[in-house]
């Protein structure tokens, strides 16, 4: 019985933790998680006393990776209230910001919310649906994921072929109209992915460091500079009003409900997808979503890019156990307390069927926990100063970039504003700005 104390008591450490770092703009889960593999000697210190009760080192070690796993996917779900609301996305929620942000601006925020955690539920739902075939796909004894990986490559390039020729953009700054001003919009879109492809050349071949001694990843300021910064200077420009927000149950007729499962299925694939692939993160997940739900609603868009999130962040933990590959920082400080044991045959390993319990049980809590925190920012939200929040936020994600990355951090979030304006200056699509992504990756394989 005891044992089953602190699994509960662990998953619920473990969304509390979750929540905190959602709502830190900026503050990514795979940092927490390393931040926690450096504590778990204490941790396994604080818990020797429980070694008379029969809980052994290795059930230790099992809840301490079940709580990393409950930080993880409990941050999927509430990192969509600061991307709402304030318009600050970190890396995973990028992308979504515009949308989210177009319905706070007509009093929905509350429902943005809504729309994510149920992309986040369902993308859980089909996770929990296609784990057990997938692992006889990808591993023995069809292992089809040796031949996917053989052609990511041409994938890719077409991905980033049908972004730039499915851009709609009309460019009418020289005078031309009709299909002219439509390829200018076009050579637009290809030159901001070229750009921003550069820009991630160069970015990963720099070694940033935290003068605090934290986990030093050099594409938050950068993600940050072409997705963060733009929006929240536009707002503080602009001084948009933010409107009352409604509070209102979400209520799907049966075209909603239709098309809804078709976006939880896209971006739960989406996601599957790229927690198979070595160097994909969500971000990317979440242009190949985008790319496919092209003529999606605004609100089929939230459902789509947050059931990404939520499914890379459950699959990957699948994938250590079946490929033996870890994919994120969270599986990398999983597989060093704990390393995987392959599942060979009917029978999942232990240790991973602990770890689901922490998944399923940290996702019905982050549900609810996420819908609570929605409700009391749609409350309040239009009492607070939304231009001092949102220059808050500026100094606040600054200070993030100079503690985890140092000045050359500041240097990179700098560089990548400017890029992240040339969207929003050109009426192009932000997603184009994931070729700093792409781009590295195409090469990688090439």
């Amino acid at each position: 019985m005891l044992d089953l104390f602190l699994i509960l008591g662990f998953c619920l450490l473990g969304v509390i933790l979750g929540i905190l770092t959602g709502l830190v703009p900026g503050l990514h889960v795979n940092n927490i998680a390393l931040i926690l593999l450096s504590f778990s000697g204490a941790i396994i210190a604080a818990c020797q006393p429980l070694v008379a009760y029969g809980i052994s080192e290795q059930f230790v070690l099992v809840l301490i990776c079940g709580l990393i796993v409950a930080v993880s996917l409990t941050h999927s779900f509430t990192q969509n209230l600061p991307s709402t609301f304030v318009g600050a996305p970190n890396e995973d929620t990028a992308l979504s910001v515009l949308p989210a942000h177009n319905l706070l601006l007509r009093g929905e925020g509350y429902k943005a919310v809504a729309l994510a955690t149920l992309g986040c539920t369902g993308a859980i739902l089909v996770c929990l649906g296609l784990f057990v075939p997938l692992r006889f796909l990808l591993g023995p004894p069809l292992n089809l994921y040796s031949e996917i990986r053989g052609i990511m490559v041409w994938i890719l390039i077409a991905v980033v072929i049908l972004m730039t020729l499915t851009h709609k953009t009309r460019i009418t700054e020289f005078g031309l109209e009709g299909k002219a001003s439509m390829v200018v919009g076009m050579l637009f879109a290809a030159f901001v992915l070229i750009i921003s492809g550069l820009f991630g050349l160069l970015v990963f071949k720099m070694q940033v460091e935290s003068p605090i001694g934290l986990p030093a990843p050099v594409l938050f300021p950068a993600l940050a500079g072409l997705f963060g910064m733009p929006t929240l200077l536009s707002s503080l420009v602009t001084k948009p009003a933010i409107p009352e927000q409604k509070i209102e149950p979400l209520v799907l007729n049966q075209i909603e409900k239709k098309a809804s499962v078709v976006s939880v299925m896209t971006g739960s694939v989406a996601g599957i997808f790229v927690s198979l692939i070595p160097g994909l993160t969500t971000a990317t997940g979440t242009v190949l979503a985008m790319t496919v739900r092209e003529r999606s609603s605004t609100e089929q868009t939230i459902v789509t890019l947050a059931a990404v999130n939520t499914a890379a962040s459950f699959f990957v933990i699948i994938v250590l156990f079946v490929l033996l590959k870890a994919r994120s920082g969270v599986t990398i400080a999983i597989n060093t307390l704990l390393p995987a044991v392959a599942w060979a045959d009917l029978a999942m390993p232990s240790t991973l069927a602990y770890l689901l319990m922490f998944l399923i049980m940290s996702g019905c809590i982050s549900f609810f926990s996420t819908m609570y925190f929605a409700k009391l920012f749609a409350e309040k939200f239009s009492r607070i100063p939304y231009t001092a929040l949102v220059g808050f936020t500026v100094l606040f994600i600054v200070v993030l970039v100079v503690l985890f990355t140092g000045i050359l951090g500041l240097v990179v979030l700098l560089a990548g504003t400017s890029i992240g304006f040339l969207p929003i200056c050109w009426s192009v699509r932000r997603s184009q700005c994931m070729g700093v992504l792409l781009i590295p990756i195409i090469l990688y394989f090439l």
